[in-house]
């Protein structure tokens, strides 16, 4: 065999189609029935497949510098393009993150499916890699156990979340067993619990709008959801690593009216008024009011109002985690992607030890680093 690209996610499929360009003949093995089982998940909301930014404010929302030059090959423009050459065309809302004009994922997958099986790719389901036999590669197939001895192999096997659409972190004991470093998988773009009173029920479900959210230093405007377990979406995702580090989550109820505004408002109401009415009068939300009413109850109003403590009692579990930070360690990579330990093996994706958060920039780094990946091994073995 020639080139083996092992799961065929966005960054696996990237990677093929950077080796199938450069004439190398490409087995893609995916464990799973069908490919991009994560990516279609990810769009069954709208897919959002980058950010409109400029490539250095692009580049500033990872926690890993040494993605810059990957991000700066194909970035938000390139994005856009690759996309548009799919027949997907592709536009731009109010936040700059960039949509296809269907939404879906699935016609771009089944579009570029079809065009790198005209290049020659072949894709092989249900195939799951096992470990090594020898120097093989051992693959647990329909057909029984295969080995494989490929010249050049891309790995894209993913983080450690949403095990069951193929991300499980499998892969790890066996690549620390032939010296590859690997940094422990931490949650990221997830949700974090907290003990609610059973008065919070009735709330379950509903979005917390109009507010700012504050974890240490950072303040970040958005929405979040209640749930039984406790806060996530969008808001909390934009902080999570802040929290995850260990710094409070604080809400301010009323970003757009200044503190000095708020407690001239409070000194004009009745003193008997209850907490609650006041509230309604300052016209907070029912859901924002029982906020104050589970954590604000002994604290000054103004202060329940304008930086709500929320208690959290950790993050939710890895596999309930959008994306992981950790992986394989940048140390154990040369600057081509290719492992150290492994000549000839090349990796990309949510595998690598980087973070970032939602918003275009998870997807544009897959695709960013298996196109590095795949250059580089088309140019080995």
């Amino acid at each position: 065999m020639d080139a083996l690209v092992i799961g065929a996610g966005p960054a696996g499929l990237m990677a093929a189609e950077m080796l199938a360009a450069a004439g190398r003949q490409v087995v893609v093995c995916e464990a799973k029935p069908s490919a991009g089982r994560k990516f279609l998940m990810a769009g069954k909301s709208g897919l959002n497949v980058t950010k409109d930014e400029p490539a250095p404010s692009f580049a500033r929302a990872y926690n890993a510098g040494w993605l810059s030059p990957m991000l700066a090959e194909f970035g938000p423009a390139q994005v856009q393009d690759w996309c548009r050459a799919l027949g997907q065309e592709v536009f731009t809302g109010s936040s700059g993150r960039v949509f296809p004009v269907s939404m879906k994922g699935s016609p771009l997958l089944r579009a570029w499916l079809t065009r790198l099986g005209g290049a020659g790719v072949e894709v092989r389901l249900r195939w799951r890699w096992t470990g090594f036999q020898g120097d093989g590669w051992q693959f647990d197939t329909p057909d029984g156990p295969v080995t494989l001895s490929p010249r050049v192999v891309v790995l894209a096997l993913g983080g450690a979340s949403w095990a069951r659409l193929g991300s499980d972190a499998a892969w790890v004991p066996w690549l620390r067993a032939r010296g590859v470093e690997i940094a422990p998988f931490k949650p990221a773009n997830m949700g974090f619990s907290v003990n609610w009173s059973p008065h919070m029920a009735k709330y379950f479900g509903q979005p917390v709008k109009g507010v700012a959210l504050i974890a240490g230093q950072r303040r970040e405007r958005g929405e979040f959801v209640l749930s039984a377990h406790g806060v996530e979406g969008g808001g909390i995702y934009a902080i999570s690593r802040d929290l995850r580090e260990g710094a409070p989550l604080r809400l301010d109820l009323m970003p757009d009216i200044p503190a000095r505004e708020v407690e001239s408002r409070l000194a004009r109401m009745k003193p008997a008024e209850t907490m609650a009415n006041r509230l309604r009068k300052l016209g907070l939300p029912p859901v924002s009011i029982a906020l104050v009413m589970e954590f604000g109850r002994t604290r000054p109003l103004l202060e329940a109002i304008k930086a709500l403590p929320v208690p959290l009692t950790g993050p939710r579990p890895l596999d309930e985690a959008i994306s992981t930070a950790g992986g394989m360690a940048r140390a154990a990579l040369t600057d081509d992607l290719e492992l150290r330990a492994l000549p000839g093996v090349f990796a990309c994706g949510e595998m690598l030890d980087w973070e970032a958060p939602t918003g275009g920039y998870l997807l544009t780094a897959c695709w960013a680093t298996g196109r590095w990946a795949g250059r580089a091994a088309a140019k080995a073995g």
